[in-house]
């Protein structure tokens, strides 16, 4: 490998990795791209620890804040505008720096995604609904009817994967089998991009969590969330559920004190950082793991053999 495609830093929320990827990009010429499902959001830079205006002066950013808090954004629609930033870094002769802590974004960049579209709440509702009164069995039949190729690839008492190859073929008239071929391809090859896991203890996380947040309410998160809440939003939207705001939303409605808000948040936090160690222990076995204060170190030497 003689120049790398990319560098993707992925690592649980509050680990680090985003210093570590705006150092390395001042020193390569790089571009720090996201890859954290709640940052697109133009609405949440303080409460979803968004880069600051200081720190996207330093080096360009892209993918950061440019979604509406009233969007669903997905997965598919992350690989198509990350496909387009990195021809775009590359073309510049820059050096595309993924961070984040969305894994499946990750995912989506090296192995690809399937471009299955959103399935309408009420067809996936009525399925879950007949998966629960009239058992799995109706659904695997009906399938076979509809997706036989799907259905004889899945065991006859796969609830999940049954329920879901049938709401797709409902909502969309084609077979689940289908859309997997026509799935996107990775943007970046994996064998000619530099990776790197950010570790952290878990005492050491929990307490930078809590730092971070009591950081945020200092800096400008009341205020963000305020005017969020004043837009009248949907709050099923994912904007409106980003670690905090349901919190920080009940302290203005007089439910809770700014005290119970700031506990609640950190308590979601510290839970979603559990899951992400245990999506990436699984999803991401084979990169290279490193805490934040060798996380610079050993990219560099990862470059340093790359080169």
């Amino acid at each position: 490998m003689t120049q790398p495609a990319a560098v993707l830093i992925a690592g649980p929320t509050a680990s680090g990795k985003s210093a570590v990827a705006m150092a390395l990009a001042e020193r390569h010429n790089g571009v720090v791209v996201n890859a954290d499902s709640m940052q697109v959001y133009r609405d949440l830079r303080v409460i979803t620890a968004r880069p600051t205006v200081a720190e996207e002066a330093r080096v360009p950013h892209r993918l950061y804040g440019h979604v509406d808090a009233a969007e669903i954004y997905s997965a598919g629609r992350w690989s198509r505008d990350v496909a387009e930033a990195m021809t775009a870094i590359a073309a510049a002769g820059r050096l595309p720096i993924v961070v984040g802590g969305t894994g499946l974004y990750f995912k989506a960049l090296t192995t690809g995604l399937a471009a299955v579209p959103a399935i309408p709440a009420d067809i996936r509702a009525a399925v879950r609904t007949r998966l629960e009164t009239e058992g799995v069995g109706p659904l695997y039949a009906e399938l076979i009817e509809r997706d036989s190729v799907t259905a004889y690839r899945l065991m006859p008492n796969d609830r999940t994967r049954i329920a879901r190859a049938l709401e797709v073929v409902l909502a969309t008239g084609r077979s689940l089998s289908d859309w997997h071929r026509d799935s996107t391809a990775a943007a970046v090859d994996p064998a000619r991009a530099i990776r790197l896991f950010v570790s952290c203890e878990r005492k050491e996380l929990v307490a930078r969590i809590e730092t971070r947040f009591a950081a945020m309410l200092d800096s400008g998160a009341l205020d963000e969330v305020r005017a969020l809440a004043g837009r009248g939003l949907n709050p099923l939207l994912p904007a409106m559920k980003a670690h905090g705001v349901p919190w920080l939303i009940r302290h203005f409605n007089g439910e809770i004190s700014l005290d119970e808000a700031a506990a609640g948040g950190v308590m979601d936090t510290r839970r979603y950082a559990k899951r992400q160690l245990t999506w990436f222990r699984g999803q991401m076995k084979d990169w290279p793991s490193a805490p934040a204060a060798a996380a610079e170190e050993a990219l560099e030497e990862q470059l340093r053999h790359a080169t």
